[in-house]
Order: structure tokens, then sequence, then C-alpha cells
């Protein structure tokens, strides 16, 4: 067993919930099968989807992944629902611990074409901010990067509004990233200094980073 509730071998994610608002982020089941492929069945979703979901089979080896980095403890993906909804599904959010150094991070998600326009990406990814800085500072954790490609203006519009201030622009890796990508930053609020304004640095992308991650298809 990792030290943030994932259990090798058994449970699909620990029983962690996050909050914000009417949203309920929690690991993903089986049940929300349907969902995720009626959320994959999106012109808009395919454009930065690496990873296909488009059949059962391949919507349950998605969600095996998702349930393999819980245990690994490398990726902790959540289900976002809309509890005003009904459970609704309305998006994914994911933290990627992959990089060499504890001290960085990553940050994805997205949004179902059905619950655009309602603000769902950027309340989710605060909580998972919050969570991130929290859980993991013990190990060092002071700066979390979103990534996306040039052409991801949603993307973009959330990492502003949620406080991960442009660092710098990446160059594309062709084939699979024909385009250019920002990498947004934020760091970690200053320890002892309570309600203290998060600021973000400028700082390198390590070579070959993907530019487009904030969609987070992976």
């Amino acid at each position: 067993m990792n030290d943030h509730g994932g259990t090798a071998g058994g449970t699909h994610g620990p029983g962690i919930t996050l909050t914000a608002g009417t949203l309920l982020m929690r690991p993903w089941r089986e049940e929300d099968v349907p969902a995720l492929l009626e959320a994959y069945d999106d012109p808009a979703m395919r454009q930065w989807i690496r990873l296909p979901a488009s059949t059962p089979e391949e919507a349950a080896r998605w969600l095996e992944l998702q349930y393999e980095g819980w245990e690994s403890g490398s990726r902790f993906s959540f289900a976002v629902t809309d509890t005003a909804r009904g459970g609704e599904l309305v998006g994914n959010l994911a933290l990627k611990r992959t990089h060499p150094s504890p001290e960085r991070a990553e940050v994805g998600y997205w949004t179902a074409a059905w619950a655009r326009g309602r603000g769902v990406a950027p309340q989710a990814l605060e909580a998972l901010t919050d969570w991130a800085f929290t859980t993991f500072a013990a190990e060092g954790l002071v700066r979390l990067e979103l990534l996306h490609q040039v052409d991801n203006v949603a993307s973009c519009r959330v990492a502003e509004k949620s406080g991960y201030a442009f660092a710098e622009l990446l160059s594309a890796l062709p084939p699979e990233f024909p385009l250019d990508g920002h990498l947004h930053v934020r760091q970690a609020p200053l320890r002892g200094s309570p309600g203290a304004g998060v600021t973000a640095q400028r700082g390198e992308a390590e070579p070959g980073v993907s530019p487009a991650g904030s969609s987070d298809s992976r």
C-alpha cells in the first residue's frame, strides 16, 4: 500500500474525495463507463486525446490505467461529478507525479461537452491544487505544472483563472504534437503564511515534455 491510499492488486482507488461547490471528485468506477464513452464521443474531445475510449474495451483499459496510477502513486485521477444534477459525470481531473523530482508534478483535466460553460474546470482544478500541495507537502511538492497546446484556448483560460501563470513557450514535438505549447506554473503558498497569495515563477520545462497535457486524455 502506498502512502496515499492505493493498494496494490486491490481496490480501484482509495476513499479520497474532493469537493468544490456542488462538485464532488472521487476515483473512477466501472459504472462510469457509459458516461466516459459519451464524453469521448465528442469532436472537441477527440481533438486532444491520445488514448482513445471509443469502445467498452478501450474504456475498460482507460479505467485500468487510472487504477494503476492510484496503486503506484504516480497518477491520482478523479471523476468530477455534479451533486446538484444527481451525480452527473462532468469531467476528469488528474495529478501526475511522474517527474524525477518530488518537488514537481503535473495537473490535467477535461470537461464533458454537456457541462462546458459552467465553470467546472476552474473549480475542480482549485480543489485539486489545494489537495496536492497539502497532501504532498512533506514530500517536497512546491510546483504544479499545467501544459497545453497553443490552439487549446479553453485550457489556457482555465489555467489563468486558476492562478497558473504562463511560464514558457514549449517547442512542438511532431508528429504527436505538431504545434507549440504553453507551460503554466503554480507555486505552493509559503509555509507559515496563512492566506498568502500564490506566486508563479518562470521555470524551464524538461526536454521532450508534452505540450498538450491539460486536456488529460492520457
